[in-house]
């Protein structure tokens, strides 16, 4: 009955969750977060981006076998699926992060001219995404246990990844390993941008942005190498 208005009623109530709820139960327990939004900014941000990260990976692994049929009755460009997946993932992002800036207006903590450093970020978020999302839906088309694998891999590396705790909470010698996670260095950017309205540390991002790439050129070689063998593995 409510048709589209469901996407904007979901992503809502994921805010009001994180940032009502779960917000006033955890920012006693952290450090820095003495402002009454800090904690829920820091939160929200964090989890926004990460949900465009997983639904662009999750939906991109599973899109050949979901469109299987299709892909075995009708001739077109496979490549497609996975650029549909991407602008479908980046429609409900961009609905609900048009909500979190709402939201950062009303309170008034939006980061001034600092914000427009979220683009480069978010394009550097974007090609991970996809050369990794591409990538695992090729192998995924041949060893089904992959998705299922990779999906446990999400559970512990958003846990592993400073969301839902800010970076000052780990012990000084786990902090170094952080350094080996991609999605580390892109959240970081956007709580720098959004906690403390300045500049990412764009040097940062460099190893992020080359893996990036790199995963892009693979993802899109694997994708042109097994495309025609595809088709009879499903």
């Amino acid at each position: 009955m409510l048709g589209a208005i469901w996407t904007i009623i979901n992503p809502l109530s994921m805010i009001v969750v994180y940032t009502v709820i779960f917000s006033q139960v955890m920012r006693a327990k952290l450090p820095d977060m003495d402002s009454d939004f800090a904690y829920s900014i820091y939160l929200c941000s964090g989890v926004l981006t990460w949900g465009l990260f997983a639904e662009i990976v999750g939906r991109s692994q599973n899109v050949f076998l979901e469109y299987a049929s299709l892909i075995k009755k009708l001739s077109f460009p496979r490549i497609c699926l996975p650029i549909i997946v991407i602008l479908n993932s980046l429609l409900n992002f961009g609905i609900i992060f048009c909500l979190f800036i709402i939201f950062l207006v009303v309170s008034g903590n939006f980061p001034g001219w600092s914000f427009l450093a979220i683009f480069p970020v978010l394009l550097i978020e974007i090609l991970f995404s996809i050369g990794l999302g591409i990538s695992l839906g090729v192998l995924n088309v041949f060893f089904r246990d992959i998705g299922q694998f990779f999906g446990i891999i999400l559970q512990f590396w958003f846990w592993l990844t400073p969301i839902v705790y800010p970076i000052a909470t780990l012990p000084e010698n786990i902090r170094g390993f952080l350094t080996f996670n991609p999605m580390f260095a892109i959240i970081d950017a956007y709580h720098t941008v959004f906690i403390n309205s300045q500049l990412p540390q764009w040097q940062t991002l460099l190893p992020a942005a080359s893996i990036s790439l790199i995963l892009c050129w693979s993802a899109f070689r694997l994708f042109r190498k097994h495309s025609g063998e595809m088709v009879d593995e499903l």
